[in-house]
């Protein structure tokens, strides 16, 4: 700000001594109020100031927001443990590339032994029944038995049958395999290809089963990072302007200067009641695995162009906390040019020629587009 200052001074100091033949007017001279400068049209000419009339331009080549990278949720898989019991071996590393199928873990699980035991029981009990009904059926088929018999032994048999599919099934949810021996080592599987994301668990540490009714904890994360997710906000007023299949710049903190690029390729039904923003999903390519889930990212998605109150990227003026420009107000006493300083409400992107106005302006006014920074040293 200083520099602006003495850029200021210096400039309106020769405008003021290019005109010091002019005779001195009488009386006291008027001073503007705070927040306007008031110059001769010499010294608007020489300081070199262009004022614009304020008008609808193009704008909005690009919407700026903030992200979270995650997890592309068609290429991960959320490991849980079917039964409860105690992890005796961990076969998968962190880190590790693992097959579909390939094993993860060894846990010692009474529930294995005890869904084992139901299936065989209930195998033999289907085999004794089936021979009871078709020996009373042959009985009564021969006028040797009542048909009541056959009836119960019918009936034994359906019981049995179902019982049968029952245990099957749950061995089948278990994963159990079909073998004669009871067996309490249940060995878990990774459902998908992919890398060891995370593993929660180690040897000796007891687990709930997620068929149990307790709150089963996720033990392995399966997964491919090579194209990550990333979730960004979009505030109601922007959405009209987001589509499917739009461009997209990531960046993150971890690499300055570097953009990822990808595509838009979900925009959310419905906002979210706190924030009032839309989810905007986009697939990014990461080939290197530089994207980690949960990192935060600035998103730049390209928008179609609009009409909006503008003004040129040169006519804003950062000073401190506040955005301003100046506007011309008309004459001042003395034959001079009132610019009044105007503070206002800006949509920035960074890009771009025009910043559109949300506030502060109207159209029609006139704007310092060229030179503003000089009146600031003369506030």
């Amino acid at each position: 700000m200083t520099n602006a200052r003495i850029l200021a001074a210096s400039v309106l100091m020769v405008a003021g001594v290019s005109g010091c033949h002019t005779p001195p007017a009488t009386g006291p001279i008027p001073q503007p109020p705070s927040g306007e400068v008031w110059l001769s049209e010499k010294q608007v000419s020489e300081s070199g100031l262009v004022v614009s009339p304020v008008g609808e331009q193009q704008v909005g080549r690009s919407l700026v927001t903030s992200g979270r990278i995650g997890f592309d949720d068609t290429r991960v898989a959320h490991v849980f443990s079917p039964v409860t019991g105690r992890v005796v071996e961990i076969l998968a590393p962190l880190g590790g590339r693992v097959s579909r199928g390939a094993p993860l873990a060894v846990i010692d699980s009474p529930d294995l032994g005890s869904a084992h035991s139901d299936f065989l029981k209930a195998r033999a009990d289907l085999t004794a029944a089936e021979r009871d009904f078709q020996r009373q059926k042959e009985l009564y088929e021969a006028h040797a038995g009542a048909q009541r018999d056959m009836e119960a032994a019918e009936d034994n048999f359906r019981r049995a049958k179902a019982e049968l599919e029952r245990a099957r099934e749950k061995t089948r949810m278990l994963r159990i395999p079909e073998a004669e021996a009871v067996t309490q080592s249940f060995t878990l599987r990774s459902p998908i290809d992919g890398r060891v994301i995370a593993r929660n668990v180690n040897p000796g540490t007891e687990i709930q089963g997620q068929y149990s009714g307790g709150n089963a904890v996720e033990l392995y994360t399966i997964g491919e990072m090579d194209r990550v997710w990333v979730l960004a906000d979009a505030y109601e007023v922007d959405l009209p302007r987001v589509k499917q299949g739009a461009p997209v710049g990531v960046t993150v903190v971890s690499y300055p200067g570097k953009t990822f690029d990808g595509t838009v390729d979900w925009i959310s039904g419905a906002l979210d009641p706190a924030a009032h923003t839309a989810k905007v999903r986009c697939t990014i390519a990461n080939p290197q695995g530089e994207l980690r889930a949960e990192m935060f990212a600035t998103v730049t998605i390209a928008v179609e162009d609009r009409r909006a109150l503008a003004v040129p990227r040169d006519a804003v003026l950062r000073l401190g906390d506040q955005t301003a420009v100046f506007v011309e107000k008309g004459s001042a006493p003395q034959d001079r040019v009132r610019f009044e300083k105007r503070v206002v409400t800006v949509e920035d992107d960074g890009e771009g020629r025009w910043v559109p106005v949300l506030s502060g302006l109207a159209a029609g006014e006139n704007v310092v587009t060229s030179g503003a920074i000089l009146l600031v040293g003369a506030l």
